[in-house]
């Protein structure tokens, strides 16, 4: 064995140069497009979409060396505002004495908000960064489009059995005189699902515990033993993951809560992200609970909000709870469906014009063109309701999108329109009389 305890091997045995990568040779072959663009030193920014452990990385930094490009990286997950600015001084300032280009790489890009991908925007533009996202989500629906657009888009592969087994041979040749014998390896590869570095850590562990016991040979037994449970990488992008997000979410519409709870931890043992849970758990708040309990979408947020700052295993409870209450919830879509139709009626209607009664008169002009009069200011009127009055544009008759259930609140919503509409009724009548 190496000398060398004090690294952890997955970092020592990343990749120098680009043969060195293991797997993706679709990408990485010779004469593939971003090959020789790295090879030519005509580097785009890219985003690498990839599961845990296949080189996201290790890719970044090989591309650096290969272009001799100073590196920097970080992670949404712990920067903000402060380290994006912090990195582009270092570029600048790289540029500025060293005459360098710099690779900027984020890792787990998809986490940061829309205004924080947005500051790396002009910095590509300019050439002072050649830009590197990482992400385990898909691009298309967690990165904005302004970045995904100034960006190639790569997507990597889980590793096979065969590109695992290199890197075992790898990892067995930092341990002299150590053997593994095959059904070791058979559930090595199984525990490890096509995830490098998850095979490197485990395999790290049980040579170093067998280094220790003066063991010339690492069975299948050893392997268990050091497992302390055997949790597959989640399938992501797969079937199986879609799956379990519909049944996570029919459960709950259909007000199942114990089905629910099956689902959402059937997903969180499964490695799901617990923060795309919690956006899809909102979701299902405002999809088909909407107004007949407007505080699911708020026990849906602050769930969301409850696993950001703290984390596992005690922000899992929080989404529990949620589900639960969701589940138990009065079930409604009206909202849902009202906002569904009132952007397609809008999609099919020509740009028009405010009625004049409706528009402010913040100048003299304005007030001499008629803006906003015989405005009826609502709150001087019986029940604060300007009966008959209307909103819509003048070429529009007034169109009832909303529809209200007779569940939860909504059905005192549904009474209260049925009293306004009384009220407009009796308006015109007396109007027309």
């Amino acid at each position: 064995m190496t000398s060398e305890i004090s690294i952890p091997l997955a970092e020592k045995l990343r990749p120098k140069v680009l043969d060195e990568i293991v797997g993706q040779s679709e990408i990485f072959s010779k004469g593939k497009s971003l090959r020789v663009a790295i090879e030519s030193g005509n580097l785009p920014s890219i985003i690498l979409w990839g599961p845990p452990g296949v080189g996201k990385t290790s890719i970044a930094k090989v591309i650096s060396n290969t272009i001799d490009a100073h590196f920097i990286s970080i992670s949404a997950v712990l920067s903000g505002v402060k380290e994006i600015r912090d990195s582009i001084s270092k570029a600048e300032f790289i540029r500025d004495q060293q005459n360098k280009k710099t690779i900027l790489f984020v890792d787990e890009v998809h986490r940061f908000n829309k205004s924080q991908q947005d500051a790396f925007l002009p910095h590509i533009e300019s050439g002072l960064i050649v830009f590197i996202g990482a992400t385990t989500e898909n691009p298309s629906f967690e990165v904005n489009s302004a970045l995904l657009s100034r960006c190639q888009v790569y997507s990597l592969k889980a590793l096979t059995i065969e590109e695992l087994g290199k890197i075992l041979e790898r990892v067995m040749g930092e341990f002299n005189n150590l053997i593994i014998t095959d059904n070791a390896k058979k559930i090595i590869f199984e525990f490890s699902d096509g995830d490098g570095r998850k095979l490197i850590n485990l395999l790290e562990i049980v040579c170093l515990r067998a280094f220790t016991e003066k063991k010339l040979e690492i069975g299948s037994d050893d392997i268990k033993k050091t497992m302390s449970e055997k949790s597959r990488r989640f399938d992501k992008g797969g079937e199986q993951f879609y799956d379990q997000i519909s049944a996570l979410h029919k459960s709950v519409r259909g007000s199942n809560p114990d089905a629910s709870l099956y689902w959402l931890l059937r997903m969180l043992d499964g490695g799901a992200d617990p923060l795309y849970l919690a956006r899809r758990i909102i979701r299902i708040a405002i999809e088909d609970i909407g107004i007949a309990d407007p505080r699911a979408q708020t026990i849906a947020l602050e769930a969301y909000q409850i696993y950001e700052r703290l984390g596992f295993p005690e922000a899992e409870l929080a989404l529990s709870n949620a589900v639960i209450y969701l589940s138990m919830a009065p079930k409604s879509n009206s909202a849902y469906q009202a906002y569904n139709t009132a952007k397609s009626f809008i999609e099919n209607q020509g740009h028009l014009d405010v009625p004049i009664h409706l528009r402010n008169a913040p100048t003299k002009l304005m007030d001499n063109m008629g803006y906003g009069k015989n405005y009826r200011y609502a709150h001087n009127e019986n029940h604060a309701y300007a009966a008959g009055e209307k909103y819509f544009p003048d070429e529009i008759e007034p169109v009832e999108f909303y529809k209200p259930t007779d569940r939860g609140l909504e059905k005192k919503i549904s009474e209260k329109k049925e009293f306004l509409k009384q009220l407009d009724q009796h308006y015109n009548k007396n109007k027309t009389e």
